[in-house]
Formats: C-alpha cells, structure tokens, sequence
C-alpha cells in the first residue's frame, strides 16, 4: 500500500499521523507554534465518564454541568516534543476494513452499541479469529465521531500505546481501522471485549452485583500491576494521565484491566523530573501538583490510585453532587473517620457488611493514605505499592476472589437492609454533631489533600 501523509486541519489546529498498510507506528506531531493554544474535545470509551480539563489556577472553577471530557492541549506541551517520541516498536496490530466492521456491528446499530461519549460511540461485534478462520471471537469497536476531528488525537494515542504495550492487566488492542469514504475519514479502535464492565459500574448504588471484599482487593492489585507495568518495566515510561474506576475494565475471569489510554503521555525524558503539559483528566482524580503547576510526574497516577483504593474501600464517587454538601467530595468526608477504628467503621462500603476483615480494611486504607501525601516525591513508586497491596492481599487469605454479590430479594432481607441503613444513619448523626465543632482543626496525619 502507498504511503500517504494525510493533513487534518480544523480551526487552525494541525494534526498530521503517518499511516501505513503495514501500520507499524504512528508519529503525532503538532503543527502549532509555540504559545498558540488549542482545544479539542475527547471523551472515554465510558458512556459515564465526567472527565474535564482543569485550570491550572488553583482558584478558578470548573464547570460541573458539561459531563464530557474536555482536554485543552497547549501547543508547546513537552517543549515540542511529540507525544510519544520513542514509539518505534513494531507492532502486529490488524488492519480492518470500514465495510467488514460495519457488518460485524449490523451497520453500526444501536442495538450493537455498548456504550458512548464526546469520543464517539462503542460497538460489541465479532470478527474472525487470526489464529483459527473458523472461529469468531467478540470485540469492542470504538468509532470516532464522525463530526470533525474530535478525538483523534486520543486514538493516535491509543494506537501509540496499546500497539506496543503487552501485559495482561491492560486491555489488548486487536487493531484499528482508517479509511477516507464519502462521509470523511473513518477512524476506529477495535479491542478484545470486557464482558464484565467497569469497576464503576458495579461501585454505583444502582448496580444489583456489588463487588465482594475479596474481589475488591484483587482489583487494587490487578490496577496496581498495570501501573508499575508502565512506569516502570519498560523502555519508556507511560504515565497514564486518567485512572479511574470507569476506565478500569473486567474481563470474563473479573480480571482487572486499565483502558482508555487517549490522554497517556510519556514520561519525562532522562535528566527532566517532569514533562510540562495542560491539565487533563478528571475531576476528583487530578494530583494537586499538577492542577497547579501542569507538571506530570509518575507520582500524578500514584495520587490517582489513592483515591480509587477509597472508592473500593467506601463504595462513593470522589466527587458526588447528589449527596448532602459535607459528603460531596471523598477525601474530605473521610477525613474525621480515619484516626478512629470505631468511626473508621462507618466510611465502609454498607454493601460488604460482614464478609471483610476490618484489619486489612485499615491496612488498604493506610496505602492509600500513602498515595495521598500531598508532596509528590514523597508517594512510594507504583512497584512499592504493588508490593504493600500484595502483603495485604496474602495476609488477608483471600484465596480466590468470590464473584459479586446479589443483592437480598426476601422480604427478611429487605428488613434487616432497611434496620441496618437506619441504624447507621442515627450513628452517622451522632458522630457528626460531636465532631462539628473540632472538624476546622483537625487534621489526618496520613492523608492530605487539596
């Protein structure tokens, strides 16, 4: 196949990615000069994501109502540098046609799709095997809005990432589709299909499946191993720039799998502490450095990290507007319970009463409290928290993780639910009124945040 550059421009931003039949790399380069912004829109593969670009002004407020992503990618990011520089590595990615994945998702149907966002939309098809023709295996087919050139940088990205990347706890990119027909360049992301959903799908309240103890500590460590992965068993460090509990996918075996690598940058070059960039990601996730400085460290996920361990331990969102205003933000509302192992009690998930032990509770607990000191040199590597959470997942005797829950359909067990809610609802009131009038002075000594 002939080698084509293909130039994209639109509002003055150029995009320019070498594509090739044999598709060994992309190279992503920008086209701006140096102090010119740009803006482009990009969302998760995640129909629930609330990813938001955030000022670097500590002081300026973010829009709450837009619940797409939005990163705002300032040209001169990493000095000039592309993105993704030392992507050298061959690949064995597969090329589809735009026709053979329309039929294999009925023509792009809806009731194909699996989920949607400012990206575009997700697709579950089946293709053939590459090993056996005559088996057909289930994908997840991501399609760039068609609509301009939302996105493309995320799946030049994507493509940068997971075609070089090997390892079982991120999800596998089988391979990708670029085609030019009469609607516009066609842009798609085909990857092994996660059957099980994401970790937060089965955090919401909403979920009729909520994780088990055990299942939840296998997620801590599967994610765990998935970061060092990255930032540190390779050539080149990736620092993934968006962990979160919906970017967190469960394949067939509840194996935990980091997706959705469209904001992943690489790490700073040798000799650099830090790669400059505009500040992306998600609301609630973000390391308070970074938000300020626009300074990305490998210790920005470590922060990230942190605050998912409280996700699994409390069951909450970190940031939750339908809740009562002292419950909205998760690191603030755990803040009076950690020094108290009788209040600690009450942060925990209600779901997973009686089938945890509160010791290893503490000591995840006390990770992530490690994640979340608020100097950034201070956070253990993600090799170091890998080891802490495989002490306490062996300590804890998990064995092999039971599958999620069902939730109680008796009508006893709706009545000992409705005791236990009301009962730590009184105890909840209580321990706030005693605690309202130290709550302005007191201060974790594990855990800071901004």
């Amino acid at each position: 196949m002939f080698l084509q550059w293909i130039s994209l421009e639109k509002e003055n931003v150029s995009a320019f990615y070498l594509f090739q039949g044999t598709m060994r790399c992309f190279h992503f380069h920008h086209g701006e000069k140096k102090g010119e912004a740009r803006t482009s829109k990009s969302a998760s593969v995640r129909s629930s994501s609330n990813s938001l670009s955030m000022d670097t002004e500590m002081g300026r407020s973010v829009s709450e109502a837009n619940s797409t992503n939005v990163s705002s990618e300032i040209s001169g990011e990493s000095f000039g540098r592309p993105p993704f520089a030392m992507f050298q590595k061959p690949n064995n990615l597969r090329v589809f046609s735009f026709p053979e994945l329309k039929v294999c998702t009925k023509n792009f149907s809806r009731s194909c799709m699996i989920g949607e966002g400012g990206f575009g939309a997700v697709y579950r098809g089946s293709i053939r095997s590459s090993e056996d023709s005559n088996a057909k295996i289930d994908v997840a087919i991501k399609q760039l809005g068609r609509r301009g050139l939302q996105g493309h940088k995320e799946w030049v990205t994507e493509v940068n990432v997971l075609g070089v990347v090997d390892h079982p706890n991120l999800v596998k990119l089988i391979g990708y589709c670029a085609e030019d027909d009469e609607r516009g360049i066609q842009r798609l992301l085909i990857y092994e299909y996660m059957p099980n959903r994401s970790v937060e799908d089965h955090l919401s309240i909403k979920s009729s499946a909520p994780l088990s103890w055990a299942m939840r500590l296998r997620i801590a460590r599967d994610a765990a191993r998935g970061l060092a992965y990255l930032h540190e068993e390779m050539e080149f460090q990736i620092i993934f720039r968006d962990f979160k509990t919906s970017n967190i996918l469960l394949d067939e075996h509840w194996n935990a799998k980091l997706s959705d690598f469209g904001l992943a940058r690489q790490g700073p070059s040798e000799g650099l502490s830090h790669v400059s960039t505009a500040v992306v990601g998600t609301i609630g996730y973000a390391a308070p450095e970074y938000i300020q400085t626009g300074r990305l460290t490998s210790k920005s996920d470590v922060w990230s990290y942190g605050v998912v361990l409280y996700e699994l331990i409390t069951g909450r969102r970190p940031l939750d507007r339908n809740r009562p205003k002292n419950e909205q933000k998760l690191l603030e509302w755990i803040r009076p319970y950690l020094s108290d192992s009788k209040k600690f009690r009450m942060i925990l998930d209600p779901r997973i009463e009686g089938q945890y032990s509160l010791k290893s509770v503490q000591k995840l607990a006390t990770v992530a409290n490690r994640c979340l000191v608020r100097q950034a040199k201070v956070r253990p590597k993600m090799s170091e928290v890998l080891q802490m959470v495989d002490q306490i997942v062996e300590a804890t005797a998990a064995g092999h993780p039971e599958l999620p829950m069902k939730k109680p359909t008796t009508a006893s067990a709706e009545t000992e639910s409705k005791e236990s809610k009301l009962k730590r609802r009184i105890e909840e009131s209580k321990i706030a009124e005693r605690g309202r009038l130290l709550w302005r002075s007191w201060r974790p000594k594990t855990l800071k945040s901004c």
